[in-house]
């Protein structure tokens, strides 16, 4: 067996279950989560009846590098969100969700034959970017967000002795669990850095349509123009169908960015045999080519949001985020409880469930930094996220009155 193997951790989910496995929930309050990151929102009729009008593509072996209609779809997309003129024929490839590919993609980039190789990535963060990093045979540092600067990583805290080793770094903007989304001169730092050092950066940014402001959040290529980066180097970004369009089961993404990087992660991708299949992609080019689902998803989540996040702001230390479906909030200090006390007790008491915020984080530098935190995930209908919310605030106002 892989002996790197032993160095993966259990996921989030898998010790939720173990923290929740001897509750009972009140048998009087229906189960209500919001634990699981999945979007719940219906999936537009048009994607359904394009998936179910394409089955002939069940009798065909597809390219890796997908159809150039699809690679076009991702162009113009590109073009018409990011005012970006991408090449469809090297800049852009089709992936089976963003999951898949940045563990992919960090297999592709990390050469484990050189000395100590490390991988940056934010403090709390998506466990993928560390299993992808210890498989690949590298080691991961983990970068604190900071509360003070709305989670903005703290890029400065990372040691020159860590830079000199980086190969690769894990961006995800809009974040997950903070919803920050990373401004100009923060990829201003990381450009110059990747610079210095040769590293790669792969910013994921699969929660890019969902949010709360009214200029939509700042892309990775997006920035790399900004700052006259027009070839992209070293840069490839990560998006996904899934959150957009709710999708999730549909698998289907692209990644885009330096042709060179994207060269090799067809040459991978092929032997991986990761291609994406005919009817996929057929029901991707007219998701990606329709943003009326898209906006309607977004007033959705605006109307949900500005519905919970005040009832929690008046117990909890919480506010909208920049963007995504995840608030992310304090515990307070008056109830005397860790975060997964917290979540075991909520779910025993009033059958909510969250998920402890140190489950999404790593001891480094001498603290979790999500230690004390909640995450939750507002992926259902606006009626069980409210009743959620009101459970929350009966649940800490029984325990601080």
């Amino acid at each position: 067996m892989n002996s790197l193997l032993s160095l993966l951790q259990p996921y989030p989910f898998e010790r939720l279950k173990q923290l929740f496995a001897e509750v009972t929930p009140p048998a009087n309050y229906s189960a209500i989560s919001l634990g699981m990151g999945e979007p719940r929102h219906p999936t537009p009729q048009f994607i359904k009846d394009t998936l179910c009008s394409h089955l002939e593509g069940l009798a065909s072996y597809p390219a890796t590098a997908g159809d150039i209609r699809l690679r076009t779809a991702f162009t113009q997309w590109i073009q018409r969100r990011y005012q970006l003129d991408l090449n469809p024929a090297t800049q852009v490839l089709p992936i089976n969700g963003s999951r898949e590919a940045l563990f992919a993609f960090a297999q592709t980039v990390i050469d484990a034959t050189q000395p100590d190789p490390m991988v940056v990535c934010p403090n709390p963060f998506y466990q993928i970017y560390e299993g992808a990093t210890l498989l690949a045979g590298a080691k991961p540092y983990y970068a604190p967000s900071d509360p003070a600067r709305n989670f903005a990583v703290d890029w400065d805290s990372v040691p020159l002795d860590v830079w000199q080793r980086t190969q690769l770094i894990f961006v995800c903007s809009p974040g997950n669990p903070t919803g920050a989304v990373m401004p100009l001169n923060e990829w201003h730092k990381l450009f110059a850095l990747s610079d210095r050092y040769g590293f790669v950066i792969a910013s994921d940014e699969c929660y890019s349509e969902i949010y709360f402001r009214d200029e939509p959040p700042l892309g990775g290529l997006e920035a790399a123009k900004k700052l006259g980066r027009h070839d992209f180097k070293n840069l490839i970004s990560f998006t996904s169908l899934s959150k957009r369009s709710n999708v999730p089961g549909l698998r289907s993404g692209f990644v885009a960015g330096d042709a060179a990087l994207i060269k090799n992660f067809l040459l991978y991708r092929t032997y991986h045999g990761s291609a994406m299949s005919p009817i996929v992609q057929e029901a991707s080019i007219a998701a990606w080519g329709d943003e009326e689902h898209v906006a309607q998803n977004r007033a959705l989540y605006r109307k949900k949001f500005a519905q919970v996040t005040p009832l929690l702001a008046g117990v909890m230390d919480v506010a909208l985020p920049d963007a995504g479906f995840y608030l992310w909030a304090k515990v307070p200090d008056a109830l005397g409880m860790t975060d997964a006390e917290f979540a075991k007790a909520l779910l025993a008491q009033y059958n909510v469930t969250v998920l402890p915020g140190s489950y999404l984080a790593r001891e480094a530098q001498g603290s979790n930094p999500g230690a004390q935190r909640v995450r939750m995930a507002l992926v259902a209908d606006t009626e069980e996220c409210v009743e959620a919310a009101l459970r929350i605030v009966q649940f800490i106002q029984s325990r601080t009155a």
